[in-house]
C-alpha cells in the first residue's frame, strides 16, 4: 500500500477489542490475531460493562463483539463505540454463527460496520480484521466493475487501483455478461476475480439481474466469483432481496473508501481459502 490518503487505515500496533462472554473464545481470537498481526494489542472484555470501561480508558482501532453477552445485546457495544468520544469511525464487527441470516433480515443497525460468520474459521477472521487495521493488496486481482456513471466509476476505480487491483469498467450489465462469456470460453485476456456492480443501471437490466444471471446462468458460486452490490436504497426488503439473489455483500452509498476496499479485499481472500475449522 502506498497511498498517503489512506494513512488513517493503517496501524503497525493496532488495538483490537474482543467482546465475548466466553473466556475460551476470547483467548482463541486473541491467539490467532497475535499470530497473524504482529504488534496487535488485544483488549478482551467479557461484558458490555467491561467494554465500556475499556473504551473510556483508551482508543481502539477495531471492535469485535458477539451478539449474546452476559449483560445484554452486542448491539449495545456498537452503540457505545459510536457514542464514545473519538470513536466515531472505529469499525464494529459482529461475530456470529448466524450473521448471514441477521444480514439478510437486516437486524444490524447503523452502529454496526460489518459482520463475520464464525463458520469461516480462524484464518478468515484474522484476514477480515487485518483488512481493516492493516489492509494489504491482493496483487493482480481483477475487478469487473459495472457502473453507468462515468464520473462515479472514475472515482471508485481510483479507490481500487490504489490497492493494486486491476479494474475493468463497463457501463451496462450486457457488457459484463459479454466479458464473462468470453472468459468462460477462453476467448478473453481477463480472469475476473470479483464483480462490483451498482444496483441501478441504465437500460433494461439492473444490478440484481447481474447477480441473478451470474449465479444461475453462469452457475458461479459465491466463492468462485464474489459479487458486491453498491446501493443507496435503504429499503431493507430490497437489500435482503439482493443478498438472497446471491450477492456476497452490500456496500452502502455514499461509498466510504475504507469500507469498500476492506470488503473487496476480504472477499478476494476468502475466495482463495480452503475450508477452515469453524470458530466455536
Amino acid at each position: 500500500m502506498h497511498s498517503q490518503e489512506l494513512r488513517h487505515l493503517i496501524s503497525d500496533t493496532p488495538r483490537v477489542m474482543v467482546v465475548d462472554g466466553s473466556k475460551m473464545v476470547r483467548k482463541m481470537i486473541a491467539d490467532v490475531l497475535k499470530r497473524e498481526l504482529p504488534g496487535v494489542e488485544v483488549i478482551g472484555c467479557a461484558s458490555i460493562a467491561e467494554a465500556r470501561t475499556a473504551l473510556a480508558a483508551g482508543a481502539v482501532h477495531l471492535v469485535t463483539t458477539s451478539l449474546a453477552l452476559p449483560d445484554g445485546d452486542g448491539m449495545e457495544i456498537a452503540r457505545s463505540v459510536r457514542e464514545s468520544a473519538g470513536q466515531a469511525y472505529v469499525p464494529v464487527i459482529v461475530v456470529s454463527g448466524d450473521a448471514q441470516q441477521h444480514l439478510v433480515e437486516r437486524r444490524f443497525t447503523e452502529y454496526v460496520t460489518d459482520y463475520f460468520d464464525k463458520a469461516l474459521g480462524h484464518e478468515a477472521l484474522a484476514a477480515f480484521i487485518r483488512g481493516y487495521v492493516q489492509p494489504e493488496p491482493v496483487v493482480g486481482a481483477t475487478v469487473l466493475y459495472v457502473e453507468d456513471s462515468r464520473v462515479v466509476a472514475e472515482t471508485t476505480k481510483r479507490m481500487l487501483e490504489r490497492h493494486d487491483l486491476k479494474v475493468v469498467h463497463v457501463l451496462k450489465a450486457e457488457d459484463a455478461f459479454a466479458l464473462l462469456t468470453a472468459e468462460s470460453l477462453g476467448h478473453s485476456t481477463h480472469r475476473f476475480d470479483i464483480v462490483l456492480t451498482d444496483v441501478t443501471l441504465k437500460g433494461e437490466l439492473s444490478g440484481r439481474d447481474v447477480v441473478q444471471r451470474i449465479r444461475v446462468d453462469f452457475a458461479y458460486g459465491k466463492r468462485r466469483l464474489p459479487i458486491l452490490v453498491m446501493t443507496g436504497d435503504d429499503n431493507r426488503d430490497n437489500q435482503s432481496a439482493l443478498l438472497q439473489a446471491g450477492a456476497n455483500d452490500l456496500v452502502l452509498k455514499p461509498i466510504e473508501e475504507r469500507l469498500l476496499v476492506t470488503k473487496v479485499l476480504f472477499q478476494l481472500r476468502v475466495s482463495t481459502m480452503g475450508e477452515a475449522p469453524a470458530l466455536v
